[in-house]
């Protein structure tokens, strides 16, 4: 039956029901809470033992730990590093190249030799690069399959540190290719594609739009290689060169301190991979630029504007000490 005429259905209650008296039951952990409580009674037995026991004999370090031997030796694992780096990483963008080139050539060739570097352990090529001289006494510049304009003596010339260098760097560059072409064929194809629709030359699409975008994906990968290697120099030792870690042998094999100046090289490694990281940091930084609307600040930024909150709360104590 139809509602009778002038008399109109009663609305829906849209009311809400009153939340005002639900009570909101906090989540507990205690299991949570027990492994932190674990955890920290661990690190504190831990830096106890550090400060407490004898065996480590912090005295020792503490001589040893800014000695001009152990200064010198650092210096040498530096420059190694950075040697390395620089050749490495400028091999293996030649290398990159040859893979992603159209030339079937410059592929094999690039694919052979990241496939050879990266199958031979590290120290096997250096021992190679060390003992050059036995498979040839002289090199000569000249044409090739003809006449030599200049010969000279390869004991003359590769030295050990040189040795070190080459493997170092040859070695690198093997991996360094890879990673380096992992960054340019991440970036998306289309807007590679868009750059050559506005007539965009080839150059300036790379340097404009490729390497910007790839360099996201190339840092990290490429900062972990550059760690890599600088701690990996600790196997020229093998080599008689006076690095960090060689060095350290020396003297422990002078004085029987193992520990100690283990210790020394052990602090020297991870304050120069910590300033790896923060420079790692800031490159990141500076090319995830365009990433997003606005990058997050820096640790030191926060701590900035902590501390600027705190002073205009004025929980900060007021200028103007009393007299």
């Amino acid at each position: 039956m139809s509602a009778p005429t002038g008399i109109r259905p009663a609305p829906a209650s849209t009311a809400e029901p009153d939340d005002a008296g639900l009570v909101v039951a906090p989540a507990r952990h205690p299991l949570r809470w027990l492994v932190a409580a674990l955890a920290l009674v661990l690190v504190a037995q831990f830096v106890h033992g550090l400060a407490t026991n004898p065996g480590w004999d912090w005295a020792t370090f503490a001589r040893y730990f800014t000695a001009q031997s152990v200064l010198s030796a650092l210096v040498v694992t530096i420059e190694l590093t950075v040697w390395g780096t620089v050749l490495g990483f400028g091999l293996g963008v030649l290398l990159a190249v040859g893979r992603l080139s159209r030339n079937p050539v410059l592929q094999v060739i690039s694919w052979v030799y990241i496939w050879a570097f990266r199958s031979i352990p590290l120290i096997v090529q250096l021992l190679f690069w060390f003992n050059i001289a036995y498979l040839y006494r002289t090199l000569s510049l000249g044409v090739p399959f003809g006449p030599s304009f200049f010969e000279f003596e390869v004991t003359g010339v590769i030295s050990g540190f040189t040795a070190a260098v080459i493997g170092l760097a040859l070695h690198q560059a093997a991996y360094s290719a890879e990673i380096i072409r992992a960054g340019i064929i991440s970036v998306d194809h289309g807007q590679i594609e868009a750059a050559q629709a506005l007539g965009i030359p080839r150059r300036r699409q790379f340097f404009k739009i490729v390497l910007p975008q790839a360099m996201r994906s190339i840092l990290p990968n490429a900062a972990n290689e550059v760690i890599s290697l600088f701690k990996g120099t600790s196997i020229v030792s093998t080599m008689a060169i006076a690095e960090l870690f060689y060095q350290v042998q020396v003297v422990f094999g002078r004085n029987g301190r193992v520990v100690p100046l283990l210790m020394v090289a052990t602090v020297w490694y991870i304050v120069l991979t910590t300033a790896l990281s923060i420079v790692q940091y800031y490159v990141e930084r500076h090319y995830a630029r365009g990433s997003s609307r606005a990058l997050p600040l820096t640790p030191w930024q926060k701590t900035v504007a902590k501390f600027r909150e705190i002073r205009d709360s004025g929980i900060a104590a007021p200028r103007g000490a009393t007299r």
